[in-house]
C-alpha cells in the first residue's frame, strides 16, 4: 500500500522515545528495539512500483519492465491503542541446534505507557494526549525448560473497571487516572490460591503480562 502522507510525519510518535533510555532486560527495552527505526539498503531493498513505473514508463507490458529497488526506511508503531494490552515475552533462543530457554528476570512495571511506541496519529487517542497509561492485572510464569515445566498465574483481584467497559463495548476513552487500578494479588498454581505482595508479582520471570487501559 502506497501511503501519500508525509514521509517525516510517518514515524513520529506521540511522545518522544528519545528521551527513553530504558534499561537493559526491560518490557522497556523490548518495546524500544521492536519500533525502532530500520535502514532497509542493498539485499533488503524495497520494490518501488513508483519508481519502477517512472523508469520503464506505464505502457510497457508488466513482464518486461525491469523491477526498480530502492533504499527506505521502516518502522513499526501501534495505531490502535487496545483496551487490553497483551505483552508475550520471547523465552527462548538458538543454541546451536537446539532451542534453550531464557531464565533471566525482565523488568515490567505496575504502569506503562505506550505513547512512545504509538504513532502520531494513534486513532482512539484523543488530540493532544501525549499519554497512553496502562495498568497491569495478571502475569503468567513459567518454570522449568523447554521440554517440560509448569505454569502458574499472578492475578489482580479488584472492583469493576467501568471505563474498560466503555472501551471495550463503545471504544470510548474518557478516563484520567494514572495510578494503578487498586486490588489485591494472587498467585494462583493448580488449586492452590495464596495472597502476595505487589513486590512479589513484580519479580516473577513474566512470560505473559496483561495490561488494562487507564487513559
Amino acid at each position: 500500500e502506497v501511503s501519500t502522507d508525509d514521509p517525516e510525519m510517518a514515524f513520529c510518535t506521540l511522545a518522544n522515545r528519545e528521551e527513553l533510555n530504558p534499561e537493559e532486560d526491560s518490557v522497556h527495552h523490548c518495546l524500544y528495539q521492536f519500533t525502532r527505526n530500520e535502514t532497509l539498503t542493498e539485499t533488503n531493498k524495497l520494490l518501488c512500483d513508483v519508481c519502477t513505473q517512472r523508469h520503464c514508463g506505464p505502457k510497457n507490458n508488466i513482464s518486461e519492465k525491469k523491477c526498480v529497488y530502492t533504499n527506505a526506511k521502516k518502522q513499526m508503531l501501534i495505531s490502535l491503542a487496545p483496551p487490553i494490552l497483551t505483552l508475550h515475552l520471547k523465552r527462548f533462543q538458538q543454541a546451536g541446534f537446539n532451542l534453550q530457554k531464557v531464565n533471566r528476570h525482565i523488568k515490567f512495571p505496575e504502569v506503562i505507557d505506550l505513547a512512545p511506541f504509538c504513532t502520531a496519529k494513534c486513532k482512539n487517542v484523543a488530540e493532544g494526549n501525549t499519554k497512553v497509561l496502562y495498568s497491569l492485572y495478571g502475569v503468567v510464569e513459567h518454570s522449568g525448560t523447554m521440554r517440560s515445566g509448569h505454569y502458574t498465574a499472578y492475578v489482580k483481584m479488584r472492583a469493576m473497571n467501568n471505563h474498560l467497559s466503555d472501551l471495550v463495548l463503545r471504544g470510548q476513552s474518557q478516563a484520567s487516572e494514572t495510578e494503578p487500578v487498586k486490588g489485591q494479588w494472587f498467585h494462583i498454581s493448580d488449586t492452590h490460591v495464596q495472597p502476595v505482595s505487589v513486590s512479589k508479582v513484580l519479580s516473577s520471570q513474566a512470560y505473559l503480562l496483561f495490561y488494562e487501559r487507564l487513559l
